[in-house]
């Protein structure tokens, strides 16, 4: 039973924030966002959950009693600091401190900075976090009711609210900052990363001609790959522009944390950048798709994009 009296804040409201306050009031708790630096279409579909649409980002971190920060790589810093600073620092000016969770897909470096913004308030406990999955979805044969991403988060607090843990699947897997944030950029970078090499493949076997061949000799030999390459390119257009950091943050990643070079995810996220920023996949909205819903659209798609930019630069 959904613990009495909360609200949880999400920042903001996409996919998965729509997804997280759905499953979150469809198990009793109030849900609430600010909303109005986004578009019209995003407030409307929060409004359409049942996610409450307050006014700033003060009025968001005096209600909540939880914010979860689900935003761009990229804007996780600048989210975090936007609540720091609507958060009274004197100690005792709230009943019980506002737990801020970033889920955000940062490298572990990032999240000791986003920690950092947090140190000197009281009132504010920072947990470090990640989601390893997709968004929630009803589902009547899961145990829950609902299929939930994981959401792993490291720190040497705990959230303090079953029930709300057990909801949002929160497993707290190290009393440190880092680790959960680690652990998901290691797993974006098995299946973000699979997904762009997929991209490059598809798209240069097209070009030379032998598309057809090459899906033939996949289904013949590597049906799985196949199979999952073709779920990562028609899943991933609307958000190939947060996946431009998040490769970076990878990169970032693999070079602080394992000592290697980040320059295999800059290449990565080049592969997204172009995506996003050279081909009409990146006017992709989620729940409003045109192009791309097929594997052969995506491919073609992608090769428009690349020989248009390639003819204004010659």
């Amino acid at each position: 039973m959904a613990e009495e009296g909360l609200v949880i804040g999400i920042l903001s409201i996409g996919d998965m924030g729509v997804g997280i306050g759905s499953l979150l009031i469809s198990h009793g708790y109030k849900v609430a966002t600010f909303a109005e630096d986004r578009s019209e279409h995003t407030r409307e579909r929060a409004k359409s959950s049942g996610i409450e649409l307050l006014p700033s980002i003060p009025a968001l971190a005096s209600t909540a009693t939880c914010i979860l920060s689900i935003v761009p790589p990229r804007d996780a810093l600048v989210t975090a600091k936007r609540v720091a600073d609507s958060t009274p620092t004197e100690a005792n000016t709230r009943k019980t401190p506002l737990y801020y969770l970033d889920l955000n897909a940062v490298a572990p470096s990032h999240a000791h900075q986003v920690e950092s913004l947090f140190t000197s308030n009281p009132n504010i406990i920072f947990i470090d976090g990640g989601i390893i999955g997709g968004p929630p979805n009803p589902e009547s044969d899961a145990p829950t009711g609902w299929s939930r991403p994981s959401i792993v988060v490291s720190g040497p607090t705990k959230l303090p609210y079953t029930h709300l843990a057990q909801t949002l699947n929160i497993d707290h897997i190290a009393e440190t900052i880092g680790p959960a944030s680690g652990l998901k950029m290691c797993f974006a970078s098995t299946t973000k990363g699979f997904t762009a090499i997929a991209i490059q493949t598809l798209v240069t076997a097209d070009s030379m001609g032998v598309y057809p061949q090459l899906r033939h000799y996949l289904e013949k030999h590597n049906k799985l790959g196949l199979a999952a390459a073709d779920r990562g390119l028609v899943g991933m257009a609307p958000k190939a522009y947060r996946w431009v950091n998040e490769m970076q943050q990878i990169g970032r990643t693999m070079e602080e944390e394992g000592g290697f070079s980040s320059g295999l995810f800059d290449g990565v996220a080049e592969v997204y950048r172009v995506v996003a920023e050279d081909t009409a996949l990146g006017l992709e909205q989620p729940g409003r798709r045109q192009r791309g819903t097929t594997v052969d659209d995506v491919v073609a798609v992608m090769r428009e994009g690349i020989k248009a930019t390639k003819e204004k630069v010659e």
